[in-house]
């Protein structure tokens, strides 16, 4: 679909499909929200609290209504998995699923005001690690997804909600449902899309992610024989290593685009006066356009859309002060558009790097190869409707993130992945992986309301 047709289809208001959640809603979704915030679901804690808030959450579905023989929770891969069927009426049809991860970054209670693994509310704010990612749409899916089961809702195919335990580090749990998954016809990811508030907190447009970047860490490593400091040779691999990161630093990839891409970009030009905004406007329209590419690439914020980007983040090498170096490594980080496979990056890598006696390595990083989604027009429809339910008339714009995520899994499955969180917040307000992360309280009933439309929608 062409970037105009498509920005067309996405700015029709659709009816709500959904009416707002009732105090008592709200009120029981901010409870599992807390309680799932208590659970120290790190990598470091160990498998024992991820089973744990695993098994919790399938005491509140079970609680709800589901068949206890309809949710499993597993240990795998030293973290946990769950697996919640809500069975529909047509066992034929593919089903429907819903994704997030259980599993937090890191927290040290003593860097934090608060401690990350006690919940606190406060000033219009839940605090504590994972209040935004993913523990906040989590509780929202579940607590939709048990509200549904009380009211004796049935969707007409299989509603699937899968969680994976390790999506912030290895993604081997994650790896391993989209595997046993991959018979579904599509996946809501709570952990990615959204919507952005301006300062007053009022609601600027919605993102649905239908692409990311493929994650991939590399090491170069440069190696000699050594010797004594007092007699250089030419083969140092230090300097080896500098000259190649100077000829990685002045290498551009190429410019890429896809639908998602130009969707995204026409959606800002519109918005965005002078230069930059004629370039974004001109480059959705032709990805051709080497001027308005050109222009996009001298910007930080625009230039990650357009290619591939490899930049070194770590070195390290040599021995001993009185010593010829035997080593010299380097980590560089690649963001690879999607549909490109990371051995074709290495192998360019090698080529811009053109030192022989350089190695280059991809490391075991948990990340693979990920096509973009398919702009599905049920899906689009399905989002705007459930988005136009809490804020009508809201622009709902295609979005390619540069992170990773669950969806990569699925996607590499060949299932189509869309990041569709009910989460709105402002610029900066949430601190997702940082100190101090809260998510705000005025955003959980318009999330019930945007996961109930979703899963009535699209589970039909």
């Amino acid at each position: 679909m062409r970037a105009l047709a498509l920005a067309a289809v996405l700015l029709v208001a659709l009816p709500a499909a959904a009416a707002p959640p009732g105090p008592a809603d709200r009120d029981r979704a901010l409870e599992i929200l807390k309680t799932s915030i208590s659970y120290q679901t790190t990598a470091s804690a160990g498998q024992e609290p991820m089973l744990a808030y695993a098994g919790w959450i399938r005491n509140v579905l079970v609680e709800a209504g589901y068949r206890p023989e309809d949710i499993a929770v597993e240990p795998v891969a030293g973290t946990a998995i769950l697996i919640a069927r809500l069975p529909g009426r047509d066992p034929a049809r593919k089903p429907l699923v819903i994704s997030g991860h259980m599993d937090v970054v890191e927290a040290r209670a003593e860097d934090w005001t608060r401690d990350p693994f006690t919940p606190v509310v406060e000033n219009g704010y839940v605090f504590g690690r994972g209040a935004t990612d993913n523990k906040f749409d989590i509780s929202m899916v579940v607590a939709t997804l048990a509200r549904l089961r009380t009211e004796n809702w049935r969707p007409n195919r299989d509603v699937i909600l899968a969680l994976s335990g390790d999506e912030e580090t290895q993604m081997r749990s994650s790896a391993i449902l989209a595997q046993r998954l991959k018979h579904a016809d599509l996946v809501l990811n709570s952990d990615a899309g959204g919507g952005d508030l301006d300062p007053a907190g009022k609601a600027l447009s919605y993102g649905i992610q239908g692409a990311e970047k493929t994650y991939a860490d590399f090491t170069l490593r440069a190696t000699d024989p050594g010797g004594h400091s007092s007699r250089p040779t030419p083969g140092n691999p230090i300097y080896s290593l500098a000259r190649a990161l100077e000829r990685l630093e002045a290498y551009r990839f190429p410019v890429q685009s896809n639908e998602i891409t130009r969707a995204s970009l026409a959606a800002s030009g519109r918005k965005m006066e002078g230069p930059m905004g004629e370039a974004l406007r001109r480059f959705a329209a032709d990805p051709s356009d080497a001027e308005a590419a050109e222009r996009l690439s001298s910007s930080t914020t625009w230039a990650p859309y357009l290619r591939t980007t490899c930049v070194a983040t770590m070195v390290s090498g040599g021995h001993a002060t009185n010593a010829l170096p035997q080593r010299a490594e380097a980590t560089v980080n690649c963001r690879i558009f999607p549909g490109v496979s990371s051995e074709a990056v290495r192998k360019t890598l090698v080529e811009v790097l053109a030192e022989p006696s350089l190695s280059v390595t991809r490391n075991d990083d948990g990340s693979i190869d990920s096509p973009p989604s398919p702009l599905r027009p049920d899906v689009v429809k399905a989002v705007t409707r459930a988005v136009h339910a809490v804020h009508p008339g809201l622009e709902i714009v295609p979005a390619q993130s540069s992170g990773a995520t669950d969806s990569m899994h699925y996607r590499a499955a060949g299932v189509p992945s869309y990041g569709v969180s009910g989460l709105f917040a402002k610029a900066g307000e949430t601190y997702a992986h940082g100190l101090n992360e809260r998510a705000p309280l005025a955003a959980i009933p318009g999330a019930l309301t945007h996961w109930d439309s979703l899963i009535r929608d699209l589970g039909r």
